[in-house]
């Protein structure tokens, strides 16, 4: 008796993982880890170059294979292939690539994953930049923290970036949520069916190894892939009005920062003489994390679930942040160190944290608990596997029923053919029938 195939999984990523570099990375890390316990088939492509810290996919047995935007060999591939899942990480991957998998393997389930809405994210990054703009006040944000989800609507609903992803959603079978406030902006305001999002957060197993004691850490340490906008803000932050504030009371305190792909303007901020380290990219970065005190997250803006949080509770250093930095982390969950919203809130819970070895004790306690209860890898990776099987078996329901999707991958993918037609042709220098006058 034949044995029945393996579940063939494509997986198209905006980037080739770097979970090392990237909290997003991480995520995808953790569910191609699924996929793999799975016993699935698993071929992992990209049109993007190579960066400095790859995973090494092949050592999963995950085949990797370079594609290339507009190029219709990817169609021939594809086809090859016959994926049963495909999975586009960032909806620009689903643009671009959605329709050539329709065309080739319409029976295979669309799977979006977000790690955030970039369209929230870009929305609150320029409600930052207007807010700067009309003020030099550079302590308090505190109406820019946590508005309503009605209000976080507004800013987004009549921005390009806000509809691209939105329909990128709708024309997926399923999309990968990572955070649960993300979910209810888009069921609530946005009327996206709740039966289109899945809950998936990070993935991770509970610390087997005992933490470093409070009397063995010293120093103050922030952390993230410096091509990220909100991490570089952060450090703006920091730089500017909090860490004043933490060196007024701690006068020799020392903060290490560390990210991947330092920029010039980062490193030019260093400065020994005011502690404050600008350290490039960290090689073992729960290593760093495990021996710091504090983790400061002075996040003014951002999106989706903060990979570096994660990473200081799996290494028992509390953490200083704002309401962005927790938002849809800990759910009704006390948080493992303090959430503020002013730069002096900011400093005077740094600082207590760091001198306070009770109020330490309890933060790092509260991590762990928070991890078990909300993250673990034994409990979300089945989930995951479970949903995605449940939707291949309903996918005919689910498409029947999701008839905006169906209308606009309709559009979409008849105008996006032509535009890729068009383009290939031109590099050619012949133009496909129906004359001269689309770009």
């Amino acid at each position: 008796m034949s044995q029945p195939h393996a579940t063939k999984v494509l997986v198209i990523g905006y980037v080739w993982p770097e979970p090392r570099s990237s909290a997003a990375s991480g995520h995808v890390m953790q569910i191609l880890e699924a996929f793999v316990q799975q016993g699935w088939d698993i071929t992992f492509s990209s049109p993007a170059g190579a960066g400095e810290h790859p995973a090494d996919l092949t050592a999963l047995g995950i085949r990797q294979v370079p594609i290339e935007l507009n190029n219709s060999s990817f169609d021939t591939f594809v086809s090859e292939l016959a994926p049963d899942i495909v999975l586009f990480d960032q909806f620009m991957m689903e643009e671009q690539f959605g329709w050539r998998v329709e065309q080739q393997c319409p029976d295979a389930l669309r799977v979006l994953e977000t790690s955030d809405l970039q369209s929230l994210r870009h929305a609150r990054h320029q409600r930052l930049k207007d807010r700067l703009k009309v003020s030099d006040d550079n302590h308090d944000f505190n109406e820019l923290f946590a508005p309503a989800l009605r209000d976080e609507f507004e800013h987004m609903a009549d921005t390009d970036l806000a509809k691209r992803e939105l329909a990128a959603i709708y024309r997926c079978d399923l999309t990968l949520m990572i955070s649960e406030v993300e979910i209810e902006l888009l069921v609530e305001q946005f009327n996206v069916p709740r039966n289109l999002l899945h809950w998936c957060p990070l993935m991770v197993d509970l610390p087997t190894q005992p933490f470093l004691p409070f009397e063995e850490r010293a120093n103050f340490l922030s952390i993230g892939n410096f091509r990220h906008a909100p991490n570089w803000d952060a450090v703006l932050w920091l730089k500017t009005a909090i860490w004043p504030l933490i060196r007024q009371q701690l006068p020799t305190a020392q903060l290490h920062i560390y990210g991947a792909y330092t920029p010039p303007k980062a490193t030019a901020l260093h400065n020994a003489a005011q502690g404050f380290h600008v350290m490039n990219w960290a090689e073992d970065a729960l290593q760093v994390m495990s021996a710091a005190r504090v983790c400061v997250a002075p996040l003014r803006f951002g999106a989706g679930i903060k990979g570096k949080l994660v990473d200081a509770m799996l290494c028992g250093t509390p953490n200083v942040t704002t309401p962005v930095g927790a938002e849809g982390m800990h759910g009704e969950e006390p948080w493992p160190g303090a959430i503020t919203r002013t730069a002096q809130q900011f400093a005077d819970s740094a600082v207590q944290l760091y001198k306070d070895e009770k109020t330490w004790l309890d933060a790092q306690a509260a991590g762990v608990e928070l991890l078990s209860r909300r993250y673990l890898k034994t409990d979300h990776g089945p989930v995951l596997i479970a949903r995605l099987q449940a939707c291949q078996q309903q996918i005919n329901t689910i498409r029947r029923d999701n008839f905006t999707g169906s209308m606009l991958r309709h559009h979409h993918h008849k105008s996006t053919q032509y535009m890729a037609q068009w383009i290939e042709a031109k590099n050619r220098q012949t133009l496909p029938t129906g004359g001269t006058n689309h770009p």
